[in-house]
């Protein structure tokens, strides 16, 4: 059975996990989180419903943007992780709330790993619009920094 392009981007994801996602994506947002996007993967994985993606230009601020979302998602959804990873560099840290999956990368390991290639089969879901407004945010940080996006190297 062929499915059609309508078919294969229906999403999935419960309405809880489109909540705490769209939370985590305005609190990201809020901390000025870049290129904030969110895809549900609840067919193509078992262990969660959505990953919600979010990159920052220092470590400083990952772990600032993490802290919001965690404080966020607990205050106003009563949401807490299973489990968080990657304190210790904060180049990547992990946030488990079960329903959903948010990463929050330092840019230069967002482009290096670029999970959005792994997960653009998967349907993405609609974010608030203050989330939808961060995309291109790292490219811009880039070449004010004077850093060349395709290499990392210093222009």
């Amino acid at each position: 059975m062929t499915q059609t392009a309508d078919e294969s981007l229906h999403v999935t994801a419960t309405d809880r996990s489109i909540e705490l996602v769209n939370a985590a994506a305005q609190a990201a947002a809020d901390r000025l989180a870049h290129d904030i996007i969110a895809y549900d993967v609840s067919d193509v994985l078992s262990i969660t419903d959505a990953f919600l993606l979010a990159s920052a230009p220092n470590d400083r601020q990952v772990k600032s943007i993490v802290d919001e979302i965690e404080e966020r998602l607990n205050k106003d959804l009563g949401a807490k992780p299973v489990r968080r990873e990657g304190d210790r560099d904060a180049r990547w840290i992990l946030l488990d709330y079960v329903d959903i999956v948010v990463h929050v990368q330092h840019s230069e390991e967002r482009v290096f790993y670029a999970l959005e290639r792994l997960w653009k089969d998967c349907p993405e879901l609609e974010l608030p619009e203050d989330a939808r407004q961060t995309r291109g945010k790292a490219e811009e940080h880039a070449k004010l920094m004077g850093i060349d996006g395709t290499d990392g190297e210093l222009s």
